[in-house]
């Protein structure tokens, strides 16, 4: 009973975690404000039949590779440097996806500047549940912190769809 009520207290322990929060409600506003007649402007309507069924999926899948690229960064780097050791041709591989991974976000700037200001929220949750001494096992931390960011994001979405588009 006591541990879940520290549990339920910690987002007012760590003010980090509160600021993480509100930053995935705004993301999953904006998500939720994308309009499918600009994008049918825009790109076709081959976009409109794989944005419709795909576009919550990628974009919940971007959200939680960043908060496990910014959870567990040495276990993840370790891995990856043994990965490229092991022989050359992986080391291309994995060297050209890199590139052509930062390369497409480069393309789309305001893409390239949600995941950055995702990865520092979370980057400041880390660090504010390091100060409380609150360093869970590297996979617990990245379920969590997922979990909290997804919750935000549907926060942020229901929001969007109660108020009828009223807040963009």
């Amino acid at each position: 009973m006591r541990s879940a009520l520290l549990l339920l207290a910690l987002p007012l322990r760590a003010p980090m975690l509160l600021v993480l929060l509100l930053v995935s409600v705004y993301m999953g506003l904006h998500w939720a404000d994308v309009d499918p007649q600009l994008i049918r402007e825009a790109e076709g309507a081959a976009a409109v039949a794989m944005a419709g069924p795909f576009f919550w999926p990628l974009q919940s899948l971007q959200a939680v590779l960043v908060v496990v690229l910014c959870t567990m960064p040495d276990l993840l780097l370790r891995e990856l440097s043994l990965l490229m050791s092991s022989s050359k041709a992986l080391t291309l591989v994995v060297t050209l996806l890199t590139v052509i991974t930062v390369g497409l976000y480069m393309l789309h700037l305001a893409v390239l500047a949600e995941v950055l200001v995702l990865a520092s929220a979370v980057l400041l949750a880390r660090l504010d549940l390091t100060r409380l001494r609150l360093v869970p096992p590297p996979l617990l931390a990245a379920a969590g912190l997922s979990g909290w960011v997804l919750l935000g994001i549907s926060i942020g979405r229901g929001l969007h769809s109660r108020l009828g588009g009223f807040l963009s």
